[in-house]
């Protein structure tokens, strides 16, 4: 998941660099790759993609709290060296009694209160509706972003 902004020098009218914020919702990513393609996702090489397109000024990667998983701290210290920061947030279960994230909240907010345009990639038919929804623009995780 990522933002956009661009960035203005104030005594011109001309663009020069986009700035990017990224949030990954790290079980999201797994799952629905895991679900879809059979396969992990690539965060090295959608880090190279997303670079070209501008600076990156904020990654974050929210991963579910598991204090007694090795696996776990071993790709959360993969995600800190590829240059994400990660933040570990608590199983949130909405008020509805479903167990999505809060995803689509976040995107509304940063759009509405930064005025950038958002961007989303997931596995379509396995990202809510209420997400895509929330951005400008969706894109559709491939093979390109798999290991």
């Amino acid at each position: 998941m990522l933002c956009c902004q661009p960035y203005y020098c104030s005594n011109e009218y001309r663009l020069i660099m986009t700035k990017i914020a990224i949030f990954v919702d790290v079980q999201n990513i797994y799952y629905t790759t895991r679900d879809r393609f059979s396969k992990q996702f690539n965060y090295r090489q959608f880090w190279r993609d997303i670079s070209q397109q501008g600076d990156i000024v904020i990654a974050n990667a929210y991963a579910i709290a598991r204090s007694n998983d090795d696996q776990q701290h071993k790709f959360q210290k993969a995600l800190k060296h590829i240059g994400f920061n990660v933040k570990l947030k608590p199983f949130i279960q909405r008020s509805d009694g479903s167990a999505k994230g809060d995803f689509d909240m976040l995107m509304d907010k940063v759009r509405n209160k930064f005025c950038v345009e958002t961007h989303v990639y997931g596995v379509h038919q396995l990202t809510a509706q209420s997400l895509i929804n929330s951005v400008d623009n969706f894109t559709e995780i491939n093979e390109e972003f798999l290991l």
